[in-house]
């Protein structure tokens, strides 16, 4: 693969992008047709019941072949792609399944003429089961939304010219130019003088880097200010941007996909139930004068049916759906199920720094004048920094407007401002600024760990101020509500350590790691995920948390804000931006949970009373049913509960 050609990859993506496309529009072909033989078997169903119960119509009630052959095509319909599986199950010597107990129950009652209740049983099922595929079509989409964050074009110097192409046709050593506002396509080393970059995207690093001439800059990061060129250095499939999708993608195919409780209890259960229909028609033999066969096959069969669990497969969606519905009234988006699941067990939340604890805005914070006004520091301050396009001097000029005008204003390249403003000398950027001037200054300065940004007017230190990136309001509660429960707090951020553990100390947080990339998250989850006792949920918002979130348990995206990457790669989204919103979650989590098995505590128990009833030639179809039905509409009336409690 090495020595593949360019022309040969390109053939090569080209292949799989088509095999993509073709397989994913297999997968929804399949599931419309599904919808549609879902629908018309519903409307043959009901259409058989109002002509069997409410019309009661001669020609239908009494032909038995055309009641059978109206039912069984309703029946046919939904019942395919069960049987399909319980066989495909089958061969795999797994026997005993939900798939094969829908089955045997129910042409054990279409045997026993009960004709509805068969088509009703796997109408039930197939119901229940679309929803839970719903979700999971979705999650299977994700990592393809992940394309989408990639840079689609480049401009390149080509003979003589420069033209526009796809990233994956720039070759190594190629010239490529990058406007202000987008992103760097390829991985390459800076033509230009100097530039200032968001490397949020790959890093997390949340204050932007002025990159110099012959420095290294990476496919996706985000060009700020003015036109820059770049050589290129690596062809496109080997960027970094390529890595960390890669790294999505074989941390989401080592995520194990959550087993259906139905699916673990019917393992149990079938089995169970099968056998003891079978002893219900053989053993009276042994023990009852005049046995009957047909009369004890009968009984067995009305076993089976009573034991098909149709009030679990209605109870335990039910629960879940009425979560995921509280869970968006909230402001958070469950993308399936299992989610709920697993986040109401979570042991460990760790969570990315920037965008998710705090808001990813610089604002200025302290201000420290020495020998001079507020205002007057701030206004001298200002008007220089007004003369500059970096965010942080942006930060500042927002913060105090000034009407100062500088003069001779030289900008030194990487050290800050000089100026002359009311024929005095006025210097402003960081500590090496001074340095390189010999203007002495307190040495605390050096040990302050949030950006400063200082100020010398002729050569005199005149003070300081302080830019961070500010935390969000609830980002304390939300780590003490997590502590109030009893879990574990870890943070990890691509910003340099000192920050990242001061910002851990003001928030409480118990362990933090800082100058972290994408990769050193990855190993730090993986470490922290080697006991498995650990059920670990990761929040973040950029592409850089992209592979963690999938990585992780359950991964949770700051939606408002957060990068496409991340949100579509996360099983559950915050859309409120807010921190807090994760014990919530984590509550939502719990309550579903607890209203599930309080639903399949109530359906198994009414189910074992009918079936010691039934084995004892106590209980008919009908009463089967009506105690179905019953648990039912309670099952029904629990899972509405969860959409009227409030959470917090």
């Amino acid at each position: 693969m090495a020595n593949c050609s360019s022309g040969c990859c390109e053939t090569d993506t080209k292949k799989q992008q088509h095999s993509h496309q073709h397989n994913n529009e297999e997968h929804n072909h399949n599931h419309g047709s599904s919808k549609i033989g879902l629908i018309i078997s519903l409307v043959i169903f009901f259409s058989g019941l109002i002509l069997d119960f409410w019309i009661k119509a001669d020609w239908f009630t009494g032909n038995v072949w055309l009641r059978l052959g109206w039912y069984f095509v309703s029946y046919i319909l939904v019942a395919f792609s069960v049987f399909r599986e319980a066989f495909e199950l089958a061969g795999k010597l797994d026997f005993f399944n939900e798939f094969s107990l829908m089955g045997i129950a129910t042409i054990g009652a279409f045997a026993l003429g009960e004709f509805p209740e068969g088509v009703a049983v796997m109408l039930f099922y197939t119901i229940g089961e679309m929803f839970q595929e719903s979700a999971v079509s979705r999650a299977r989409n994700n990592i393809k939304s992940l394309l989408d964050v990639r840079p689609r074009e480049a401009t390149v110097f080509q003979e003589g010219n420069w033209k526009t192409i796809a990233p994956e046709d720039v070759k190594i050593g190629e010239k490529i130019q990058v406007k202000a506002g987008e992103k760097i396509p390829l991985d390459g080393i800076l033509l230009s003088e100097k530039a200032s970059i968001n490397t949020s995207a790959l890093t997390g690093e949340s204050r932007p880097s002025s990159i110099q001439k012959s420095e290294e800059v990476l496919a996706g990061m985000l060009n700020l200010d003015q036109v820059i060129e770049v050589e290129t250095t690596k062809l496109f499939e080997n960027s970094s941007i390529v890595r960390i999708l890669q790294m999505v993608q074989d941390a989401s195919s080592r995520k194990a996909r959550t087993e259906l409780f139905i699916r673990r209890f019917a393992k149990v259960y079938t089995p169970v139930v099968f056998f003891l229909a079978v002893l219900i028609t053989l053993i009276p033999y042994l023990f009852v004068e005049n046995y009957i066969f047909k009369e004890w096959l009968y009984r067995g069969l009305v076993f089976l049916v009573i034991s098909c669990p149709c009030a679990l497969v209605i109870s335990i969606p039910l629960g879940y759906f009425g979560g995921i519905g509280a869970a968006s009234r909230n402001g958070i988006l469950f993308k399936g199920s299992n989610f709920l699941d697993i986040i109401a067990n979570v042991t460990t939340v760790v969570m990315d720094k920037t965008g998710t604890l705090t808001k990813g805005v610089f604002k200025v914070q302290d201000i420290i004048p020495d020998n001079i006004s507020k205002e007057e520091f701030l206004s001298v301050l200002s008007s220089l920094e007004s003369h500059s396009t970096h965010p942080i001097a942006k930060a500042i000029s927002q913060y105090y407007p000034s009407s100062k005008s500088p003069e001779s204003v030289e900008e030194i390249s990487g050290k800050g401002i000089k100026a002359r403003i009311d024929g005095r000398q006025v210097l402003a950027g960081n500590t090496s600024l001074l340095k390189s001037f010999d203007i002495p200054y307190p040495e605390e300065l050096d040990k302050i760990v949030e950006t400063t940004v200082v100020l010398a007017i002729d050569k005199e230190y005149k003070g300081f101020l302080t830019i961070s990136d500010e935390v969000k309001h609830d980002a304390e509660v939300a780590i003490s509500n997590l502590k109030v429960k009893q879990i574990k707090t870890m943070m990890l951020s691509g910003d340099k350590d000192a920050l990242t553990q001061n910002i851990a100390k003001k928030l409480a947080v118990d362990v933090a790691f800082g100058g972290l990339l994408p990769e050193g998250k990855v190993e730090k989850l993986e470490s922290l995920k080697k006991n498995p006792k650990e059920i670990v949920a990761f929040v973040g918002d950029g592409i850089n948390d992209a592979p963690v979130l999938a990585l992780s348990d359950v991964g949770i995206a700051m939606g408002g804000l957060g990068s496409d990457a991340a949100i579509e790669t996360a099983d559950v989204i915050i859309q409120t931006d807010q921190p807090s919103k994760i014990s919530t979650a984590i509550n939502i989590g719990k309550e579903t949970k607890k209203i599930v098995y309080q639903n399949i505590g109530l359906a198994f128990g009414v189910k074992v009373i009918v079936l010691i009833l039934g084995a004892g030639g106590l209980a008919n179809m009908w009463e089967a049913v009506f105690a179905d039905v019953g648990v039912a509409l309670l099952a029904i009336l629990n899972a509405v509960r969860i959409q009227n409690m409030k959470f917090v």
